[in-house]
């Protein structure tokens, strides 16, 4: 039996939802070992003078314990 965490981490990108993701997984990945999924809870955008200016996004990261 394997035993999961799981934490939530908030991310930003200056150019997509996707890049955001791929951020927040390859800093987690630095310090979280045998991570195995991540689940985006939400997304959303920082708007300046009607503009996108940051993509974020907030995941839910499962790794396993061992």
């Amino acid at each position: 039996m394997a035993i999961m965490k799981v934490i939530e981490i908030l991310a930003d990108s200056k150019n997509s939802w996707e890049e955001a993701t791929q951020n927040a997984i390859s800093r987690a990945s630095k310090s979280v070992k045998n991570i195995k999924s991540a689940y985006v809870q939400g997304q959303s955008v920082v708007v300046k003078d009607a503009k996108v200016k940051a993509y974020r996004v907030n995941l839910k990261v499962t790794f396993e314990v061992k």
